[in-house]
């Protein structure tokens, strides 16, 4: 069995397939598929997709750096209520299969940054029941969270903010974390170094670095390197820092679906089927059978989501 640490299938580019997608990815030998979140509006399509297909997919919760906004911190009080157990948020589609939404439980229409933030054009799967909690669902870790100034820095102080009050919430209801850099190395690092006593765990999700970035993130020993299609690229460099720099036992393997498609896919929507792309890649780097790459991958994600034993 494969799991793919990190993929969003429960976006609108899914919507009109999406149960051919998860045939494949089942097909293709992928078990499990975790379903790291993004804002406030992809909550709902989320958890209806783990309603879905329980099981297999799992949900994480967390805002992303690239929608921290000026009204993170409302943003965050009303994720964490999922966390507590103490939303009254529910799922309903109102009689309207593609028209998903959050409700309060007196069926009025829900306040806060989650009603603000959600909107009526999504269209994810059908949720199983119009009267069961949001926090019926376990959420299995934090993300995807983390810090990005590659293509705008203007909330630059209000990411670094958002993703230290995250892992804080890591570090509180002791759940792995997925964690998103780019362009933020340094920033990140001694963040995280911060919290070192904590003892976190979890996936730094996308890695690309050089050989020092990875020795340096290594160094967090509850972690692992998230690896995925950039590996099959004709000019990555990550290969060879991989070869030389990380042990088999310290990666996971994702698609990040449906961004980042593997060679021969690339170009194309990504989705978790692909996966087999890298970890064949990942084989010849390390001089395995892919059988061999798949398991210890897999053994790696249970690692960091030993929750996750008990669905196998």
């Amino acid at each position: 069995m494969i799991i793919d640490t990190h993929t969003h299938i429960y976006t609108e580019e899914f919507d009109a397939d999406r149960a051919n997608v998860v045939s494949r990815a089942l097909a293709a030998g992928v078990g499990i598929m975790l379903l790291p979140g993004i804002n406030a509006s992809t909550i709902a399509p989320m958890l209806s997709t783990c309603r879905t297909w329980p099981g297999i997919c799992f949900p994480l919760i967390g805002l992303h750096p690239e929608d921290v906004r000026e009204d993170y911190a409302d943003v965050l009080e009303e994720m964490e209520k999922l966390l507590d157990g103490d939303s009254d948020f529910r799922l309903t589609d109102e009689n309207k299969p593609s028209d998903l939404r959050l409700q309060t439980s007196d069926n009025s229409p829900a306040s806060g940054p989650l009603a603000k933030l959600s909107s009526d054009s999504l269209k994810p799967a059908v949720c199983q029941s119009n009267e069961e909690p949001c926090s019926s669902i376990s959420l299995i870790g934090i993300g995807e969270i983390g810090l990005d100034f590659y293509w705008d820095a203007t909330y630059k102080a209000e990411q670094l903010k958002a993703f230290e009050s995250q892992l804080r919430w890591a570090s509180r209801y002791r759940l792995p974390v997925v964690i998103h850099q780019r362009a933020a190395f340094d920033e990140l690092y001694a963040l995280m170094e911060t919290f070192r006593p904590e003892a976190l765990t979890g996936i730094f999700h996308c890695f690309g670095g050089t050989a020092d970035e990875a020795e340096r993130l290594l160094s967090f020993p509850g972690f692992m390197l998230g690896i995925g299609g950039a590996l099959t690229y004709k000019k990555s460099t990550l290969p060879d820092v991989l070869r030389n720099n990380v042990p088999l036992d310290r990666i996971v393997v994702e698609t990040d679906a449906p961004y980042l498609a593997p060679v021969p896919f690339r170009g194309r929507r990504n989705e978790p089927a692909y996966i087999v792309e890298v970890v064949r890649r990942l084989a010849d780097i390390y001089d395995q059978t892919p059988d061999a790459v798949a398991a210890r991958t897999t053994a790696n994600a249970l690692r960091v989501f030993p929750t996750l034993d008990s669905t196998r």
